[in-house]
């Protein structure tokens, strides 16, 4: 039977994670309300953010560039802290990485954003945000995966004092 939550159809669950086999089987309706409860906080904070610094369709989209480049940056370090526990605690990862992070991140008004300023006429904009924001995101969780796994691994941190 396929499903929202279907480890068939759903990218974000990784059935080599115990935590998301046994969490998944077990208890679907807490999954999706990890993920709803993060994703009304991350979907919150990104919502401050571009009311804070909002921007003309031919300006460069700061708020929304900062947003995504930041969460595939927190992306990464989640990803590495988490695989350096072995999926870490049950909820964690649909709560931080799908709910708060997937609701934090805005690929749809980055979309958004490219189009309003190609309508505008800022077609120069446009392609330095556009390539910007792929570029920028790409680093960004390589960065933060990278540097997590290093700092993990340099630390000494065993997967016992990290579950705790």
């Amino acid at each position: 039977m396929s499903g929202p939550l279907d480890p068939r159809t759903d990218p974000d669950v990784d059935l080599r994670v115990p935590a998301d086999r046994g969490e998944l089987t077990a208890r679907p309706a807490a999954v999706l309300a990890a993920i709803a409860a993060g994703g009304m906080l991350g979907a919150l904070a990104r919502a401050g953010l571009q009311h804070a610094l909002p921007h003309p369709p031919t300006g460069f989209p700061w708020a929304t560039f900062t947003i995504n480049v930041s969460g595939c940056l927190l992306i990464g370090v989640l990803m590495a802290v988490l695989g350096h526990l072995g999926g870490g605690r049950p909820l964690v990862r649909p709560f931080l990485g799908v709910g708060v992070l997937g609701g934090f991140t805005t690929f749809s008004t980055y979309a958004v954003d490219v189009q309003q300023a190609v309508v505008a006429g800022a077609a120069g904009t446009a392609l330095a945000y556009l390539a910007a924001t792929v570029v920028g995101a790409l680093v960004a969780v390589w960065c933060g995966d990278a540097a997590a796994a290093r700092l993990l691994h340099r630390n000494g941190h065993d997967d016992e004092r990290l579950a705790r």
